[in-house]
């Protein structure tokens, strides 16, 4: 899978593209080319390896048995690399003793199918091709004045028969030599010739996702982090009316557009790289608030997300109106600068007004579309976008800071009146009440958000919606094997009814709720069981070639085994890419502070990554880097001056 939005390559392990499934050359959303069939001599290569090089590129060898071949060691070999953006470089080697006489075929075709078409299983037949250049061209439609693609090679073709869709070479190979062509795939407009505007440069996407340095004992953080790095940067799209903002498309190749929620929480994710990435998915999200008059006003709106087999939809446009203050106060910690902050603010002011409304006398926010339930994740998301919402108004002079920390008191004190169940093994959070107050007991990975109370665990309001014993029962919750994968946390408990390894929200494992929960978990101290966690994800991490997908199986661990993907899941996906990028910085447990001019350090002292040194992040809008040593003593080795190291 490689992807440079909005461009994607989706090519299987011996790199034939052959038109099944979803196979093929995208751009935005439209498959430019769905057969690339290589034959040498009349034969198919036969794969020897495929692997991706970086986060758009993919490479593949392989080697070609020819008629003349007298012995059984293989004289040719095919190294072919296939990018996002349609460059594809096919390079035959010859280890022959003599001058080879090679015949190269490549059979082409296309359908020019939408990618949700595709995915449905509703594309139809390959369309006929003509000759074009030195290479062929397909149109949709039969007068050719729709969408259309070429593909061009260099050298040009010896022949081309366009019926078939066939480029044929004949190419001499003296001994040692090596020839090689190269295919460029191109979406034009058959009417008018143009293409469609070009994805954001690799300058630009390294400004907004820049990659850490990373050293560590354990040296599967720093593959993950490069790998997540990448996908990050390769993810990153923009609205063509605003080219300036882009932002982080949810996943290829099922989500090749921002969903606000997981936008937010991505960027939140990776804050601790720059506040680049969260001023512009800011300034992207605030242009779609609603600000007519009603009870809309301040509502970031978002579709209906499946909860569950006990809890109805939830509402990502909730979510991320909660979320939007939480970002903002956050990336203003981490140094967002005061004029993004101020152009900010109206936003933020909109989504604590609606809040307010929405929760009314009884601080409790319901569920839009189901009244009277409320849902125990979206009172903690209310309870920190509170928190964090009244430093915001209190720092900007904004009046408001002290009715919201007023709110999220009374919030505290009802969530754990109304949402703790007591019952003999030490109590649970309920997932939620339904309408006449009856909880809902189940529970999953989404309690880690009671946790998460701001700089992603920690930090000024630690204190959260639960109290001490209340916090040391959910660590206990997280470390058993119920909810305890040995990958990662179940979104629901595996003794729950209902339970589905599969589960989006009914047991597969979220990658971006585990790490909320070890961020949580290690800020709040419990840091075996945070460590027990972490470990568990960057084993999962390992088995997936350090590219984490949004979910996969919540199958317990066993001896030998493997975790098991999911075959909805996205992958790259943003938020398990960001939270890749989250997770390795945990065990330094940084709190900046940049509008005050300090930092501090709180690093998990058992060391579940032996010692650690990350450079390249940014406090203040200036570089920073610290180590963690392997008696859990943290230093920091670079910070911008001025900045003290607070407590």
């Amino acid at each position: 899978m490689c992807v440079a939005l909005p461009c994607l390559a989706v090519s299987p392990q011996h790199g034939q593209l052959s038109g099944n499934g979803i196979e093929g050359v995208y751009r935005s959303g439209r498959r430019l080319l769905s057969r690339c069939r290589l034959r040498v001599h009349g034969r198919e290569p036969l794969a020897l390896q495929g692997r991706l090089l970086s986060a758009d590129v993919a490479e593949f060898l392989a080697v070609v048995r020819i008629p003349s071949e007298s012995g059984p060691d293989p004289e040719v070999v095919v190294e072919r690399s296939r990018d996002a953006q349609g460059t594809e470089r096919i390079t035959l080697r010859s280890a022959a003793a003599r001058t080879l006489s090679l015949p190269v075929e490549i059979v082409l075709g296309t359908d020019l199918a939408e990618l949700g078409v595709i995915a449905a299983g509703r594309s139809g037949p390959e369309l006929p091709a003509s000759v074009h250049d030195s290479g062929l061209l397909w149109s949709a439609g039969p007068d050719g004045g729709g969408v259309g693609a070429t593909v061009t090679a260099d050298p040009a073709p010896h022949d081309a028969l366009a019926s078939a869709g066939v480029l044929r070479w004949d190419l001499e190979l003296p001994p040692g030599a090596s020839r090689t062509i190269e295919l460029r795939v191109r979406a034009r407009a058959a009417r008018h010739g143009t293409e469609p505007a070009p994805g954001l440069s690799r300058p630009a996407a390294r400004a907004l996702v820049p990659e850490p340095g990373l050293e560590c004992d354990d040296d599967r953080p720093a593959a993950l982090v490069a790998t997540a790095v990448g996908d990050l940067r390769g993810l990153l799209d923009r609205d063509p009316a605003y080219p300036a903002d882009a932002c982080l498309a949810a996943g290829v190749p099922w989500r090749c557009r921002m969903a606000p929620a997981e936008a937010l929480w991505a960027a939140r994710m990776v804050l601790p790289l720059t506040t680049r990435l969260a001023s512009a998915t800011l300034r992207s999200i605030a242009r779609t608030q609603r600000t007519g008059p009603g009870p809309d006003f301040g509502h970031i709106p978002g579709p209906l997300r499946d909860a569950g087999p006990h809890l109805p939809a939830m509402c990502t446009g909730t979510e991320a109106t909660l979320a939007f203050p939480t970002v903002v106060a956050e990336a203003w910690r981490w140094g967002l600068p005061e004029r993004d902050l101020a152009e900010l603010l109206p936003a933020v002011e909109g989504c604590l007004k609606w809040l307010r409304q929405a929760a009314g006398e009884t601080v409790l926010l319901a569920e839009p579309g189901t009244p009277g339930f409320h849902r125990s994740e979206t009172q903690a998301h209310a309870h920190r976008a509170a928190l964090l919402g009244a430093d915001v108004l209190e720092a900007t002079g904004r009046p408001g800071a002290g009715f919201w920390r007023a709110w999220a008191e009374r919030l505290r004190q009802r969530f754990r009146d109304q949402f703790w169940l007591d019952d003999p093994g030490g109590g649970r959070p309920a997932a939620g009440r339904l309408p006449g107050g009856r909880p809902v007991p189940q529970m999953g990975a989404g309690a880690a958000h009671l946790l998460d109370t701001g700089l992603l665990g920690g930090g000024k309001h630690a204190a959260g919606l639960l109290d001490k014993a209340q916090a040391e029962q959910l660590a206990r919750l997280f470390d058993s094997p119920a909810l305890h994968s040995g990958w990662g946390l179940r979104s629901l408990g595996a003794k729950e009814q209902g339970h589905n390894p599969f589960g989006h929200r009914s047991g597969a494992v979220r990658v971006h709720e585990t790490v909320v929960a070890i961020v949580g978990l290690a800020a709040a101290g419990f840091e075996h069981e945070a460590s027990s966690l972490l470990r568990g994800v960057l084993d999962a991490s390992d088995r997936f070639g350090h590219r984490l997908p949004e979910m996969f199986a919540g199958v317990q661990r066993g001896a030998g085994s493997s975790p098991v993907p999911h075959p909805a899941a996205c992958r790259p996906a943003a938020l398990a890419a960001a939270a890749s990028v989250r997770l390795a910085v945990v065990p330094a447990g940084i709190r900046p502070d940049a509008p005050g001019g300090t930092v501090a350090l709180h690093p998990m002292r058992s060391v579940p990554l032996g010692a650690v040194q990350i450079s390249g992040l940014s406090v203040g809008g200036e570089p920073f880097a610290v180590r963690v040593s392997r008696l859990g003593l943290g230093m920091v080795e670079e910070a911008g001056e001025g900045l003290q190291l607070g407590v």
